[in-house]
């Protein structure tokens, strides 16, 4: 990957800027529906290991972490910082809850548990209805850790919210000093273009649509966070480095993945996600948390098969290291039930 997506080494956590790939990672779960804390040193040793990724977003989306408690969210934290500690670049703990008192405690101990910067979704049952309205609560949760970097995580498909993100980050930095740049989760363009025209040189414009991360780097994004990148990785930071040197046709190659394009098909929601994730790394994951339903046993088979296909390499050589095993369809009618008891 080239220099212009490379974090300086020594530089401190409150003043790293947050460039390149940033894996949302996933949440391990027993089938019994518990937080597996097991999973995350082997987990972080294949991002860094075989996915040549060194950052992560902790309890976002794709860690179902609005389906976990404070104290799960805590823990996963905890974890994820200390045997990150001497492995990863940095480490962003998303704190943002319905609650803003449990986004501040969630804000506090990410800053007591050493993460490198911490991000806030929008509130999405009681919904702010104004940019100023949103800016006063992220000015709560960020004043609970003001020594760490701040991020506004933007998911209006997941928060309802109508507000542009343009607008919310307008003038943010007088009433956030500690703000850093945002997380930007919508295939709206538009406003992200007007969100990197607003943005000085020290905030990290950070695009969350997988798929579509080509355009986001015409655009002027940073960087990524998104959870493809836990399993496409290496492939991501391929297309990055021919983004840098000006090779647009091996960029739109390497954008435009097969296996992508099926799991979209299957509907690439959190169960597929998850499911991919397990398949090409070997590491048992396990099923998301209801109310979302794990993967079918059907559905896992024809996702195991295509990725033979596509990528014959990753999925056969990952196999050995960790067990996987796939989800049943009998595993639906009980949830709670490991496979194959």
């Amino acid at each position: 990957m080239s220099a212009i997506y490379i974090t300086p080494p020594m530089a401190s956590p409150s003043n790293r800027k947050l460039t390149g790939l940033v894996a949302a990672t996933f949440t391990p779960l027993t089938h019994q529906g518990e937080i597996n804390l097991s999973l995350i040193e082997p987990y972080i040793d294949y991002l860094v290991e075989n996915q040549g990724v060194h950052k992560v977003f902790v309890n976002g989306t794709t860690g179902e972490g609005l389906s976990l408690s404070v104290d799960e969210r805590k823990r996963l934290a905890e974890e994820w910082c200390k045997k990150g500690k001497s492995k990863l670049q940095q480490v962003i703990v998303h704190v943002g809850c319905l609650s803003l008192k449990d986004s501040q405690e969630l804000a506090r101990h990410a800053a007591e548990t050493g993460a490198d910067g911490i991000a806030v979704i929008s509130p999405s049952f009681f919904k702010p209805t104004s940019a100023d309205a949103l800016r006063q609560f992220l000015q709560e949760v960020a004043a609970a850790a003001p020594q760490l970097p701040f991020y506004y995580y933007h998911i209006p498909a997941m928060t309802g919210l109508t507000l542009r993100a343009s607008d919310i980050v307008e003038g943010i930095e007088e009433t956030i000093p500690s703000f850093r740049g945002l997380k930007f989760s919508s295939s709206d363009l538009m406003d992200f273009g007007q969100c990197i025209s607003k943005c000085p040189s020290h905030w990290s414009q950070l695009y969350g649509v997988d798929e579509q991360l080509l355009g986001a780097l015409v655009m002027g994004a940073s960087g990524a966070v998104g959870s493809t990148f836990n399993y496409l990785g290496n492939r991501v930071n391929s297309l990055l480095s021919a983004f840098d040197e000006g090779d647009l046709r091996q960029a739109r190659t390497l954008q435009i993945q097969d296996i992508i394009s099926y799991a979209v098909k299957q509907g690439f929601d959190l169960a597929v996600n998850k499911q991919l994730m397990c398949q090409v790394s070997g590491l048992p994951l396990g099923p998301p948390r209801l109310p979302l339903l794990p993967c079918p046993g059907s559905k896992a088979q024809s996702i195991a098969q295509r990725l033979q296909q596509s990528m014959p390499h990753v999925a056969v050589s990952a196999a050995p290291k960790y067990q996987f095993l796939p989800v049943p369809d009998s595993f639906l009618a009980n949830p709670r039930s490991p496979p194959g008891q």
